[in-house]
């Protein structure tokens, strides 16, 4: 999953690349569920000849400042990537574009070619992200909305606790709360709580003076540390929680200690009972938290399975057709919103997720979405031919 330190590393791999150079070519994908409010031709041509001057970021947020508004913006959801042609820039599981495959990628969503002939993409294979173009992107949603960056712009402790002890929910879900500090998802709070030795169902407002400190203390290292090293997994130092969050249950520890999983504000959590406890009237609040087997899925994990099949229900499928008896999957209300890309905990495998391909549209070409003829998922009316 893309956090604030993916999403830092992408940001420097931009600046440390493509600063001062024209924007020669432009390919934007058709894919209105991504691109958000802004044709494609209309999005490639009001960048088409902008230099890039800076790339910005706020918690998971990225965008792109050039000479001139509008500005590219990105809100990576739950598999949105950067990638610089011959560039090395970190991969995350469900992310990952293999160097063997067609470039640009047939999950690309924003493609650009500089004036030196670098090649800059932003790709989607699951298509939660947001691509959009905007005057100012600070002023609008969901940048707007965002509480302080983790990294950029950290509570000092007093402002830290004193904001603690204004909450009365558990301290997981909290710190998983874009409005109070941008940037914390799934992973990075599970770090920083077993690193400060806190419970996740801790409540908030509970925790003492030592154990904010500690919160506080975590918070920069482990953010700072992930930063330092890209975001490259394999250099987290070997006494991270990280490293075995997604072994099964039983199997699963650190530094020797048996790790646990629960559900903590509808997220699979890894936390060592032996060392995070609770504590006061939280304490009576732990027989009801219960292991969550591998391989079940929790209840954000169901939520976003559901969605994409919603997603993908009214489109042809480049998929072969499933055994008999199999029923549609259930309609329900969505809604876009900074939960899409908050934080599943990356231990289900994408490889059944449903991914529609849909072929960039570059200045001067016609759209083009190759599906082969297949039938019709659900009960809708084919649709007439794009114009």
């Amino acid at each position: 999953m893309p956090e604030l330190p993916e999403v830092e590393a992408a940001r420097r791999a931009i600046e440390d690349n493509c600063l001062g150079k024209k924007i020669n070519r432009v390919l934007i994908a058709d894919d209105n569920k991504v691109i958000d409010g802004i044709s494609p031709s209309d999005f490639q041509n009001s960048i088409l000849g902008k230099t890039i001057v800076s790339a910005r970021r706020k918690g998971k947020n990225l965008w792109l400042e050039l000479d001139s508004p509008p500005f590219p913006s990105f809100q990576f959801g739950m598999a949105g990537a950067i990638y610089i042609k011959g560039v090395a820039v970190t991969k995350y599981k469900r992310s990952a574009v293999k160097d063997s495959e067609e470039w640009p990628s047939k999950y690309s969503k924003f493609f650009v070619e500089l004036d030196d002939g670098l090649e800059l993409s932003f790709t989607d294979k699951r298509r939660f992200a947001k691509v959009r173009l905007l005057e100012n992107p600070v002023s609008v949603r969901p940048i707007s909305e965002l509480g302080p960056d983790a990294l950029l712009e950290p509570m000092t402790v007093d402002e830290f606790a004193k904001s603690l002890a204004k909450k009365k929910i558990t301290i997981k879900p909290l710190l998983l709360d874009q409005a109070f500090i941008s940037g914390i998802g799934n992973w990075i709070a599970d770090e920083v709580l077993y690193q400060a030795r806190i419970h996740p169902l801790q409540t908030a407002s509970s925790l003492s003076k030592e154990q904010c400190e500690a919160l506080h203390t975590s918070i920069k290292e482990v953010i700072e540390k992930a930063v330092e090293v890209d975001a490259e997994s394999s250099q987290f130092p070997s006494n991270w929680i990280f490293h075995a969050r997604e072994e099964k249950p039983g199997k699963a520890f650190v530094d020797g200690k048996k790790i646990d999983f629960i559900t903590a504000g509808g997220r699979t959590t890894a936390y060592v009972p032996e060392l995070q406890k609770l504590s006061g009237k939280d304490a009576e609040k732990a027989a009801k938290a219960k292991p969550a087997k591998r391989g079940a899925k929790s209840k954000e994990d169901d939520e976003e399975e559901e969605l994409e099949k919603e997603d993908d229900s009214d489109k042809p499928k480049n998929q072969k057709p499933k055994g008999r008896g199999k029923k549609p999957a259930l309609k329900r209300k969505t809604k876009d919103s900074e939960d899409e890309d908050d934080d599943a905990d990356g231990e289900e495998d994408d490889s059944d997720a449903e991914e529609e391909v849909v072929k960039p549209r570059g200045r001067g070409t016609k759209a083009a979405i190759k599906k082969k003829p297949e039938e019709k998922a659900g009960n809708k009316k084919p649709k007439g031919r794009r114009s």
